[in-house]
């Protein structure tokens, strides 16, 4: 794994390098397209240099991109996000940002696995609801990593862009944590033999056990680790090293108390970012973690950006219904997020001219990545896993290249 790792890093420089000196895109927009680029010559080479597609397939593979990702990169990458986030104003946003994060992935998770149930049926592909339920869950969370990626290049304003962000830093978590109860009613029928008397106890437990416990937790580090620093905050770099070991040790420690380590990582990010805004904190101390945090979230979020273009020859396109069926679940999933978005936001208080135009650039902003392809990866091959991860890396990569691309003129054209 880490051979496999280390020359997916080296082509992220690379990929980045080409992507700043000739195609001059948002970054790590240029490094999938070129990613994709690669992977795709690659495959066409597999007739007359088969030893090098095995190589390739073989780094991919090797990766364990669910593990990479989901155990490893996301902790990282959720608490980098969050300590460039002012809190104090994403308090003014707490509602929206809550309701977003909650009702309106539990809205799309439904409406894209009942719509993906009978558009199944009408190409002539047999899926089982809970699978399409598992689809939905799994593509309605808007993924931390690809928004603040793409915010950076958005001329997006204030209010719109901490809508935008806070829903995206805890929606994740609770997406994994509806795929996980959703799961629990697939093997429904194996828990009752071995005595389950009430999935829907274990799924109330499951949601005190990821969420409550997780926002816990993640206060907890976040004091503790900040009491550490502010009592070294003259040294400029050991203030660095401390918040590793906050993202190290606070997402084993989740691990351990099989609670969330995403929300975890994004309420100890959100709360030393703003401690260290404090005029008692050290500035150049401060600078220097900012300056550390930010070329650590490049770097990884271009590991995940060249995976993503690279994971391409491990889908596979069984039928032309099953493409036909690839490009409606598109559609299908932006519908949906319309209306997650619009039935609860058009019921609160809100300050913007106009309530549609927020709504459908929320709508068009909330682009999916690297998480919904991770747990398509985790399931097993008897809930239609080949089926369900060719639908996720359609709307994962229209997402990340089509929308990412034209949020910008959107927001010009609407705001």
């Amino acid at each position: 794994m880490y051979e496999s790792f280390s020359i997916i890093f080296v082509l992220a420089a690379l990929l980045s390098y080409i992507n700043y000196k000739w195609l001059k895109l948002p970054n790590t927009i240029g490094q999938l397209i070129l990613a994709l680029i690669l992977a795709i010559g690659v495959i066409c080479m597999e007739p007359i240099l088969p030893n090098v597609y095995n190589y390739f397939c073989d780094i991919v593979l090797n990766t364990d991109f669910s593990h990479i990702l989901l155990d490893v990169l996301l902790g990282f990458l959720l608490f980098a996000g969050a300590l460039h986030v002012d809190i104090q104003e994403l308090k003014k946003q707490k509602w929206t940002v809550l309701i977003f994060a909650t009702i309106g992935v539990l809205i799309s998770t439904f409406a894209v696995g009942t719509g993906l149930f009978f558009l199944a049926k009408m190409v002539g592909i047999s899926l089982p609801f809970i699978h399409c339920l598992l689809f939905g869950a799994l593509i309605s969370p808007t993924d931390p990593i690809a928004v603040l990626a793409l915010l950076k290049t958005a001329n997006v304003n204030k209010s719109l862009q901490l809508k935008i962000e806070g829903e995206s830093l805890f929606n994740d978590g609770i997406g994994v944590i509806v795929f996980t109860a959703i799961l629990l009613f697939t093997g429904m029928d194996e828990m009752m033999d071995h005595g389950a008397q009430n999935i829907y106890l274990e799924i109330a437990t499951l949601f005190a056990e990821e969420v409550l416990l997780g926002l816990a937790v993640g206060g907890v580090l976040g004091y503790l680790g900040f009491i550490l620093m502010k009592s070294c905050d003259e040294d400029h770099f050991l203030s660095s090293i401390i918040t590793l070991a906050v993202v190290f040790g606070g997402y084993s420690l989740t691990k351990m108390l099989h609670t969330s380590g995403p929300l975890a990582m994004v309420v100890a990010g959100l709360y030393i970012g703003d401690a260290i805004k404090r005029p008692s904190f050290n500035a150049i101390t401060k600078e220097n973690l900012v300056g550390f945090w930010y070329i650590l979230d490049e770097s990884l979020n271009g590991v995940l950006f060249v995976f993503l273009g690279l994971a391409i020859h491990l889908i596979s396109i069984e039928s032309n219904s099953l493409l036909l069926l690839t490009a409606f679940s598109i559609l299908l999933v932006l519908g949906a997020r319309f209306i997650s978005v619009a039935l609860p936001y058009s019921l609160l208080k809100h300050t913007e001219h106009s309530w549609l135009n927020t709504t459908y650039i929320l709508t068009w902003g909330g682009l999916k990545g690297g998480i919904s392809l991770a747990l398509a990866f985790s399931l097993e091959p008897d809930l239609s896993k080949n089926t369900i991860l060719l639908l996720t890396y359609g709307s994962v990569i229209f997402s990340i290249l089509i929308q990412g691309l034209t949020i910008s003129k959107l927001v010009k054209k609407l705001h």
